[in-house]
């Protein structure tokens, strides 16, 4: 049930931005599929963020990373490592924590913004020897 919710709740979270960034929020670096989605965690329901320890609210982001294997998009068990920089230079390290549910992993990590903030992230994947990092931009407003 959860899984769906979360499932769910990426999909909304995509298509409600889905003009305010690139159509489809991957990356493929090698054999990878990076899935990655950053949106208000006040579009998450009360209960979503009880169960998986979030802060909802209208200053607080939620990304989202998953990593798929390309050819049979099976979730690969990564570590995950980051930074958000807003245009100031102001530097935010990101906590990711791991949610697996079913065959499903999602990477979450929340961050403060305020209206109208641009954040630049770096993120890096990370698996034994191996490691890719991949950046996208996102401005966050306050509703």
């Amino acid at each position: 049930m959860q899984k769906t919710l979360l499932t769910l709740l990426v999909l909304v979270a995509s298509l409600l931005f889905s003009g305010l960034s690139m159509a489809e929020q991957k990356i493929t670096k090698g054999n990878w599929d990076i899935h990655y989605i950053a949106f208000p965690s006040a579009f998450i329901k009360p209960e979503t963020a009880r169960s998986y320890q979030l802060e909802r609210s209208r200053y607080m982001a939620l990304i989202n990373i998953s990593v798929l294997e390309t050819s049979s998009q099976q979730a690969q068990n990564v570590s995950l490592t980051g930074t958000a920089r807003n245009l100031l230079g102001q530097t935010t390290q990101l906590e990711f924590k791991k949610v697996e549910e079913g065959e499903s992993i999602y990477y979450l990590a929340q961050l403060k913004y305020s209206n109208e903030e641009i954040f630049n992230f770096s993120i890096d994947v990370q698996r034994g020897n191996r490691t890719e990092n991949i950046k996208f931009k996102q401005k966050f407003y306050v509703d």
